[in-house]
């Protein structure tokens, strides 16, 4: 405990030293001129496009908050199931019982004990019930048994009342409460460990919801314990007559917990003899964000985000690796229990679809962005519909976009209207990515990855691109191709990559898990994209969210497991973007011998307290302190005396990366750190005993037109500077003038802010 405290201490004290020399710094000597905006150029909300993609268990077991791992007993194995490395694809195949690994477009075998073990490999490609298509019984990971074979057999049939999800639970208990034959203590039954175990929270209520029929009379108790099931959090038990259970029943209740516990299980247990089968079992936290069925934590730092456009699925996911395994929008609608669910063969894992079609427009319209559908056009990574049978497609994604646009009254919008959103979800664009067209300038990036993108007709492209402007004229819709390849076979409203920049990570070894320098690069990007505004519209980085126990790409903007999370600093570089609807200012800076800085200026308005600023950004890629003199020309609006900051995104290391919490920490952190005076403000938490990557912001004390500052070594810092009020301003009749002037009498340092006073005239 002492090591531990020791360690703390020594980081608080050493970020308190990192705060105080913020203002001060010695080497490289630069000047930056900031000079009046072109023409009064603004650009638009190109740097606020966030993608949500179904990798890294982001969604299942992720954003969406079931807790439930394979609710519905619906999970299948492939005889021959594609397994994704970055880089290549294999196919797990099995031969004279001999496991094999075949590469994608090859004929060369390799077994598969010699790439990875294969207990482990079928494990992580089907963390889930295993009902085998129309085969049964089947296995029922991640559901485990409580109690042996002489107490209790468990398997899975094909009673379920959901003709799209017949597989069922089936428990013959054997035991009873009778000495005879007296089952163990607390009972036989199920349990499901969910995603890697539970957060259950102490005092927070959660729903549980199943299907129960049984040849007998019914006793379940449902319970939530910790991992090992001796400690008990909450319990509830079901009681019934036989006939009360002799069809299918659903049942719901509520179950309070009396502790916490971050690695907790769902367990089902009975001591009664007979058999009884489970479908569709759920347990959801009450407590969501906007009441909707979403993780609150993990939507909150989503949601400072600020995001105006929202894209899903994502690319891989909704198209497959094969088109079986496709996202399939109109599967994803309705009642979860009549969702079939499907296998995420792009990245290795069992998707129930409870975040589906509806739910992305849900959480779009809660985070007031707008939703950019990524739709399946008929391609898949290896397989593609002829343009001959690509009719019933196109007339899906057209009903697609009826489901979110169309009246109450129509085919599609009754069913969102059953779901309780009468009110249509407001789908502007619809972005058709990878498959579309050949694209002269993304050609040699598709290829390697996706070997028959170069191969799609553009015909079906063209048919798609008909029916939803013969339907829908006022959707736009999104093209994976260069602006450059505009013509009658490839027309469009915007086009990636310079139109749109849909995807953008900094990847290789020095990112890491999402390090420092990974985020400064970005940062430099996004800067980029700034000054060529004019012809970017939107940008986003990806992946967004990565579960920590299942990492199937690095870097990512947000890390969590079951019960914490933390933002990358690629994440907290995006609180620097407030580029929306600003005016861009060329800068121009004058170095000697060091190209590692990169800078930007516009002004922009804070959407809260309607406060005008001229934001300068400078991104220092090097090892070395810079004096910048600064100097400004050409601004509408003066500067005000205070109310400048200077915000530092920053470490002493620049491979330096954020982790999760060290539970026996937990205590000593918090959020909104105040040092010394409280100029200085922590945005994040102490974690696992050193300080994160997180921005660090004081006073800007010497804010003026001509004026020196510093930026730190490896650092991403923003000067904003609070500009007076405009001079565009309301005339107060007499009356009010005169209250108004009596006040700015009394306190003379009070902001005219737009009033225009007669004395002041």
């Amino acid at each position: 405990m002492f090591g531990i405290f020791f360690e703390v201490r020594v980081r608080l004290q050493s970020e308190y030293q990192l705060a105080e020399s913020l203002v001060s710094s010695s080497g490289v000597t630069s000047t930056i001129e900031i000079l009046k905006p072109r023409n009064g150029r603004s650009f638009i909300d190109f740097s606020t496009l966030t993608v949500i993609r179904e990798i890294n268990h982001a969604g299942t077991g992720g954003l969406w908050a079931e807790l439930v791992s394979n609710r519905g007993n619906e999970k299948q194995t492939l005889t021959s199931t594609p397994v994704s490395e970055i880089g290549c694809v294999y196919h797990l195949v099995t031969e004279a019982r001999t496991l094999y690994l075949i590469k994608l477009h090859s004929s060369k075998k390799t077994p598969a004990s010699d790439k990875v073990n294969v207990k482990i490999a079928l494990t992580k490609l089907f963390p889930g019930f295993e009902a085998g298509g129309p085969n049964t019984p089947s296995n029922i990971d991640p559901w485990l048994i409580i109690g042996d074979e002489s107490s209790i057999i468990v398997g899975t049939d094909r009673t379920s009342c959901f003709a799209r999800n017949p597989i069922a639970l089936r428990m013959e208990v054997l035991c009873d409460s009778k000495r005879t034959n007296a089952c163990p203590s607390g009972g036989v039954g199920v349990y499901n460990p969910g995603y890697w175990g539970m957060n259950i929270e102490k005092g927070k209520v959660y729903k549980v919801s199943m299907h129960i029929m049984s040849s007998d009379a019914v006793s379940l108790t449902v319970s939530l314990t910790s991992s090992d099931g001796r400690q008990k959090l909450a319990a509830h038990t079901i009681t019934g007559s036989k006939k009360s259970f002799a069809k299918w029943t659903k049942i719901e209740f509520n179950l309070k917990s009396r502790q916490n516990n971050t690695n907790s299980r769902l367990q089902l247990t009975t001591s009664k003899s007979g058999v009884i089968w489970l479908d569709q079992v759920s347990l959801m936290p009450l407590d969501t964000y906007m009441g909707h069925g979403f993780r609150k934590d993990l939507s909150l730092m989503l949601a400072n985000l600020k995001p105006q456009f929202l894209k899903f699925p994502g690319g891989n996911y909704a198209m497959g690796n094969y088109l079986r395994n496709a996202f399939r929008w109109s599967e994803t609608v309705g009642p979860w229990e009549e969702r079939p669910g499907h296998f995420n063969d792009a990245w290795g894992y069992w998707t129930d679809d409870g975040l589906g079609f509806f739910e992305f427009l849900q959480l779009a319209e809660d985070l007031g962005a707008s939703p950019v559908w990524v739709v399946n056009d008929g391609a898949s990574l290896n397989e593609e519909v002829s343009t001959a049978t690509i009719a019933s497609l196109v007339k899906d994604v057209v009903d697609g976009i009826e489901f979110a646009r169309g009246g109450p009254k129509t085919p599609w919008g009754s069913v969102r209207a059953a779901m309780g959103h009468p009110e249509p979800f407001k789908l502007d664009y619809v972005s058709k990515e990878i498959k579309n067209v050949g694209c002269s300038t993304t050609e040699v990036y598709h290829s390697a990855i996706y070997p028959l993108a170069l191969h799609m007709n553009s015909r079906n492209y063209q048919k798609f691109y008909s029916a939803i402007k013969a339907a829908y004229p006022e959707v736009n819709i999104t093209s994976s191709c260069d602006r450059s390849t505009i013509s009658p076979s490839n027309p469009a409203d915007l086009y990636d990559v310079h139109a749109i920049v849909s995807e953008y990570a900094v990847t290789g070894n020095d990112a890491g898990k999402g390090t420092l320098v990974a985020a400064l690069a970005e940062a430099a990007f996004l800067i980029g994209l700034e000054r060529n505004s004019d012809v970017v519209e939107m940008a986003s980085c990806a992946p967004l969210f990565v579960n920590d126990n299942d990492r199937r790409w690095s870097p990512d903007a947000i890390v969590f497991n079951s019960w914490q999370h933390y933002g990358c600093p690629n994440y907290w570089m995006l609180h620097f973007k407030d580029s929306s609807g600003a005016a861009l200012h060329p800068t121009n800076i004058q170095i000697s011998d060091y190209d590692q800085l990169v800078a930007s200026a516009i002004t922009w308005q804070n959407a809260k307290d309607k406060s005008n600023y001229l934001r300068i950004k400078v991104v220092n890629f090097g090892n070395r302190a810079v004096d910048l003199n600064i100097s400004v020309a050409g601004l509408a609006n003066g500067i005000e005396m205070s109310g400048s900051k200077q915000t530092v995104l920053t470490s002493s290391n620049p491979l330096d990366e954020n982790s999760l919490l060290n539970e026996s920490l937990r205590s000593e952190a918090g959020y909104g750190y105040s040092y010394g005076t409280g100029e200085l403000r922590r945005h994040a938490c102490l974690l696992n005993g050193t300080v994160q990557v997180a921005p660090v912001s004081i006073p800007l004390a010497n804010a003026k037109l001509q004026m020196g500052v510093s930026v730190r070594p490896y650092s991403l810092t923003s000067f904003d500077v609070l500009l007076e009020a405009s001079k565009h301003c309301q005339h107060l009749n007499s009356e009010a003038a005169a209250v108004v002037a009596a006040a700015a009498r009394a306190n003379p340092t009070m902001r005219k802010d737009c009033i225009v006073l007669p004395e002041f005239q």
